[in-house]
């Protein structure tokens, strides 16, 4: 039984591989942004031990997590939480970049900085739930896109200077899936929004735990899931 730390578990990909390992008896950790969120998360996944940390402020990360018990070590570290806001480069104001920067990119950084001391342990996984987004940027997506770049760096980057640790390291980019980020983006955009269309966070999650269930010769760097309807 391995021991999982994930951020996001409250919907979409993050709560569909939740769902998973806690349907395979693993060890779940959950990160909450506040005590009210940590609550909800316990009483959804019966079992699961909660962190509160807000990505938002990714500096106050090390205060939250000195105060808190933490696991004694980390088989996988799932980064899947984000925030999504669109809008021109001539339009968006700093604070919207901040926002994405600090929650997609900086967040996920300080994150592993403070447990990959516990991943390094169990020789574990660091997965980043990236973005079709993270590969290529398309008019009013600048600032999504551009922490999504950043995230692709901050796993290629990571993956190299742990491989002799033992830690691996995979980048999953995700099409359009059927979460309420996704339904928040179709509202941003003016577009009625059909689930039916899109990728189920199922299958994004099968495609994770593909990558964390890989054999240890072997190591999946990055994977893109797109739509198949």
């Amino acid at each position: 039984m391995g021991t999982h730390l994930i951020t996001g578990a409250g919907s979409g990909i993050g709560a569909a591989v939740a769902r998973r390992l806690a349907d395979r008896g693993e060890d779940l950790w959950l990160l909450a942004r506040n005590a009210v969120r940590a609550k909800e998360l316990a009483a959804e996944f019966p079992g699961a031990r909660t962190l509160v940390g807000d990505l938002a402020n990714p500096e106050k990360l090390s205060w939250a997590f000195g105060q808190q018990p933490l696991p004694d070590r980390i088989d996988s570290l799932l980064h899947s939480a984000g925030v999504i806001e669109l809008g021109a480069v001539a339009d968006l104001p700093a604070k919207a970049w901040q926002r994405q920067l600090a929650a997609n990119l900086v967040a996920p950084a300080e994150l592993t900085r403070l447990l990959l001391p516990l991943v390094r342990v169990a020789q574990g996984h660091v997965v980043f739930v990236n973005s079709g987004a993270g590969l290529s940027a398309r008019a009013q997506w600048g600032a999504y896109a551009a922490s999504k770049h950043g995230l692709k760096a901050l796993a290629d980057s990571l993956r190299a200077e742990e491989h002799d640790n033992g830690v691996r390291v995979t980048s999953v980019y995700p099409g359009r899936t059927a979460t309420p980020m996704q339904e928040s983006t179709h509202r941003q955009e003016g577009k009625e929004y059909d689930p039916s269309r899109w990728i189920d966070p199922e299958s994004v999650a099968t495609a994770i735990l593909t990558a964390i269930d890989l054999p240890r010769d072997a190591e999946i760097n990055d994977v893109s899931v797109r739509p198949g309807r």
